[in-house]
């Protein structure tokens, strides 16, 4: 088994619970139309798929014109609380400990865009170091596509194959899979009903955050199949 010597993470979903954030966001857009403010559990499986998938909750059907123009406002809501009730998955503290002890290599890969990540980071004061940030509009492209994936492994100077991708949505292992990196599913993340994370394909899945050490430990491999 190649050693894996960094840890590459999606975001919303997988290293950040931003879910009650982006859902309060959401019902703030709702109450400011005039609708019922939805669920948190209804709203919760969409948030990994970004503002687009979250407002197809309520507005598929409105004009194109106007779904970018509720796109806009949720964002701006979301801005204005960014960072007010965000926080990381339980276990990762252990899992980023592991990552300096071992002077591995990590980083974030996300779609969300910079002028939302950055600022998040640095009001959690996760500064990352031997690490890279690239968000959604760091290359041009987003995941799937995995353009994103092999820029982060260039920045931390690691080959692919050397590299684990963990995320919480099948973009992500599509695009970790395209790129060569190893890939794991947070099963801890926004999965809803509908999602099937045996058919993506991922190289295993992971039931907590603390589990990743077990991949990242070059003498305890964990089993491959999820």
């Amino acid at each position: 088994m190649t050693r894996l010597t960094a840890l590459l993470l999606d975001l919303d979903g997988t290293l950040l619970d931003t879910a009650p954030e982006m859902a309060e966001a959401l019902n703030i857009l709702h109450r400011e139309v005039g609708i019922e403010p939805l669920p948190f559990n209804q709203v919760r499986p969409t948030v990994s798929h970004g503002s687009t998938g979250m407002l197809n909750l309520a507005f598929s059907g409105v004009a194109p014109t106007e779904f970018e123009r509720l796109r806009a406002r949720f964002l701006d809501a979301y801005r204005a609380i960014l960072g007010s009730n965000t926080q990381l998955f339980a276990g990762f503290d252990a899992v980023l400990d592991h990552v300096h002890r071992h002077s591995l290599a990590w980083g974030v890969v996300t779609n969300k865009p910079g002028w939302l990540t950055d600022p998040l980071l640095q009001m959690l004061n996760i500064n990352p170091t031997n690490a890279c940030i690239v968000s959604g509009d760091t290359v041009g492209t987003r995941k799937p596509h995995p353009l994103p994936l092999l820029h982060a492994a260039g920045l931390i100077a690691k080959a692919p194959a050397h590299c684990l991708y963990v995320g919480d949505a099948e973009r992500d292992i599509a695009a970790g899979r395209a790129a060569g990196m190893k890939t794991v599913v947070a099963a801890w993340g926004y999965l809803g009903d509908s999602d099937d994370p045996a058919g993506w394909r991922a190289d295993g899945v992971a039931a907590a955050p603390v589990d990743l050490v077990s991949w990242l430990h070059p003498s305890h491999p964990p089993a491959t199949t999820p």
